[in-house]
C-alpha cells in the first residue's frame, strides 16, 4: 500500500493500471460515494473508516466525494464523531482527516420514499461532476430493504453521463427462492456489471492468494487431486458468542451466517481449475463449475451445535446462547456446524471437503488445511504423520507445510516440523491493506473478480437450502458443547470417519522475530 501523502495526485489511475493493466476507462474522473445506512454500526466501523484509509493513502480518484444518508437526524460532524475510534488517526493525520470530511455531506430520508431519494439527487447533482459524475453507491443496510431502496436508486439517483455501481452486503436472501426473488429484482434494474455482492472475505490477503499458490506453482500442480489428498478442511472459528446480537444471528444461523459464503467461496479457489486468464469472468466462470459439482449437503453429513455457559469461565463465557435475553428461549438456532461435501469431478471424486465454523469456541481461527494421503511403502514403522499445507487466513496470517523431518541428533527418527511462511515475519514493513479497502478499491477500479456473480449464489443456495429447510422443518436441536470449546465431539467423529486424521500432538512454533 502506498505511504504516499493524501495529497498526492494520478495515484488512482497508475494504480489502476498496475494492477489490471489498463487506463482509466470512465468519462468522467468525479466519483460520489454514497453510503446508505450512514449512521448504523456498519458505517461507523467499516465503511466510512475504509474511505478514510484509501483517501488518506492516495487510493481513491482524486475528485472524489462522499455522501451519507439514512432515516437519522444526523449531521457530518455526528459521523464524523461516530467514525473516529475506528479510524485509527494518528497525531499527525489531523489534517488529512479535516481535508477527508471536508469532502462529506449528510441527508436524511425515508428508505421507502421516492421523495427522499429526490432530494438526494439533487444534492448529488449539486456536487462537483453533477450529472457527469460516477456514481458508487453502498447499501449498508438489512436485507429486508433492499428491494424498496434499489428501486429509489434506479428511479430518482441514476447518474445520468456517469457510470453506476451498487454494492450489496450479504446475506443475499435466506434461501435458493428469497435470493432467485431478489436477483430477479435486481435484474430488472441493473445490469450485472453494475452490481457487487460484497463477501469481506473475497478481500482477505489469504484468500486471494490461494489463487497465487495453486496456479504459481508448479510443485503443487501434479499433486492436487484426489490421488495425492486426503482431506481439505476449511475452517472459520470464533472465541466469542453473540453477546446481545443473538436477536439477529438467530434469524441466520452460523450456515447462513458463515458457512453458505464465506467457507463456499474459498472452496471454490481449493478446488477449481486453472482460469483461462485473471480476468473476472475467468476467474469465476471456473468458480461456478465447481458449485455445479456439489450435491446438495445431505444431514447425515452434518453435526449442528449450540453453545452452553461454562460455569467455571469467565464472566462472558459463563452465559450460554440461551442466556442471550435477544434470543428466544425454544431457539433450535445452531452456533456451530460441521458439513461434509463432495465435489463429483475427475480431480476431486472421493475427497471429502469438510466445513467447520462456531462461535464461542477455544480459538480466533480462519484457515484452510489441505492434508495429503500417507506414504506409500511405509519404512519408518508408522512414525511419520501426512503432510499438510495450512493457508491461515487469520490471525498470524501465514503459510506452512506440515512435513516429517530427522530429528536433530544421533537418533534416525522422523520428527513432525513445518516450512513457515509468517508474514509477520517475512514481510515486517510491508502494511496488510483491509480486506474492505481492497473490495472497495476494486469497485472503483471496475473489478468485479473478488465479488459473487448470480450463478454463483444461485449454486451456492441449491447446495444448502435443503439442509436448512430440513433443519427448520424437523426444529432439529443442535448439540451443546461448552464455551472455549472444541465444538462437539461428534465432530470430531465425523470428520474421522470421512479420513481427516487428527492427531492433536503437533504444536505450531512462531517463528523467532529477525
Amino acid at each position: 500500500m502506498s505511504t504516499e501523502p493524501f495529497t498526492r495526485p494520478g495515484v488512482f489511475t497508475q494504480l489502476r493500471r498496475e494492477l489490471y493493466g489498463e487506463e482509466q476507462s470512465s468519462l468522467s474522473n468525479t466519483h460520489t460515494f454514497i453510503i446508505l445506512g450512514a449512521s448504523g454500526d456498519l458505517a461507523k466501523k467499516k465503511i466510512y473508516p475504509t474511505l478514510w484509509w484509501l483517501f488518506r493513502d492516495g487510493l481513491l480518484p482524486d475528485n472524489t466525494h462522499f455522501v451519507g444518508f439514512a432515516r437519522s437526524d444526523f449531521t457530518v460532524e455526528d459521523i464524523k464523531a461516530a467514525c473516529l475510534p475506528y479510524m485509527k488517526v494518528t497525531d499527525k493525520e489531523g489534517d488529512a482527516v479535516s481535508a477527508f470530511f471536508h469532502k462529506n455531506s449528510y441527508l436524511s430520508g425515508r428508505y421507502d420514499d421516492g421523495t427522499s431519494f429526490e432530494q438526494l439527487n439533487r444534492h448529488l447533482l449539486s456536487l462537483p461532476g453533477g450529472a457527469n459524475a460516477n456514481r458508487v453507491f453502498y447499501l449498508a443496510l438489512p436485507p429486508t430493504i433492499y428491494n424498496h431502496v434499489s428501486s429509489n436508486i434506479r428511479n430518482h439517483c441514476m447518474s445520468s453521463k456517469g457510470w453506476n455501481r451498487i454494492i450489496f452486503e450479504k446475506p443475499f436472501g435466506r434461501d435458493f427462492q428469497s435470493s432467485q426473488d431478489l436477483s430477479a429484482h435486481l435484474f430488472s434494474l441493473f445490469r450485472e456489471d453494475q452490481i457487487y455482492r460484497i463477501d469481506h472475505y473475497l478481500g482477505k490477503e489469504m484468500v486471494q492468494n490461494l489463487m497465487v499458490i495453486r496456479f504459481g506453482n508448479r510443485i503443487f500442480g501434479p499433486i492436487w487431486n484426489r490421488t495425492s489428498v486426503a482431506s481439505v478442511v476449511l475452517t472459520f472459528k470464533e472465541p466469542f458468542g453473540t453477546e446481545g446480537r443473538g436477536g439477529y444471528f438467530d434469524d441466520f444461523g452460523i450456515i447462513r451466517d458463515v458457512m453458505q459464503n464465506h467457507l463456499l467461496q474459498m472452496l471454490c479457489l481449493v478446488a477449481m481449475e486453472k482460469p483461462a486468464s485473471t480476468s473476472p469472468g475467468d476467474v469465476r466462470d471456473e468458480k461456478v463449475k465447481v458449485l455445479k459439482c456439489i450435491a446438495p449437503v445431505a444431514m447425515s453429513d452434518v453435526v449442528l451445535g449450540q453453545y452452553v455457559g461454562d460455569p467455571a469461565g469467565k464472566e462472558h463465557s459463563k452465559l450460554g446462547y440461551l442466556d442471550d435475553p435477544t434470543v428466544p428461549k425454544d431457539s433450535c438456532t445452531p452456533t456451530f456446524a460441521t458439513a461434509v461435501l463432495y465435489v463429483h469431478n475427475e480431480r476431486w471424486e472421493g475427497v471429502p471437503f469438510i466445513l467447520r465454523c462456531g462461535k464461542a469456541l477455544n480459538e480466533p481461527k480462519a484457515e484452510v488445511r489441505v492434508q495429503f494421503t500417507d506414504v506409500p511403502g511405509d519404512i519408518f514403522n508408522g512414525q511419520c504423520q501426512r503432510n499438510e499445507l495450512v493457508v491461515r487466513v487469520q490471525p498470524d496470517q501465514a503459510i506452512y507445510l506440515k512435513m516429517m523431518t530427522k530429528r536433530p541428533g544421533v537418533n534416525f527418527s522422523p520428527e513432525e516440523t513445518e516450512l513457515d511462511l509468517t508474514y509477520k515475519s517475512r514481510y515486517k514493513d510491508v502494511k496488510l491493506p483491509d480486506a474492505y479497502e481492497r473490495l472497495i478499491l476494486d469497485v472503483f477500479c471496475g473489478n468485479q473478480m473478488h465479488f459473487v456473480r448470480s450463478d454463483e449464489l444461485r449454486e451456492a443456495w441449491r447446495i444448502f437450502t435443503p439442509l436448512l429447510h430440513q433443519i427448520e422443518r424437523e426444529k432439529r436441536r443442535p448439540i451443546p458443547y461448552t464455551y472455549g470449546s472444541r465444538g462437539p465431539s461428534e465432530a470430531d467423529d465425523l470428520t474421522k470417519r470421512v479420513g481427516f486424521r487428527y492427531e492433536g500432538t503437533y504444536k505450531w512454533v512462531k517463528p523467532h522475530a529477525t
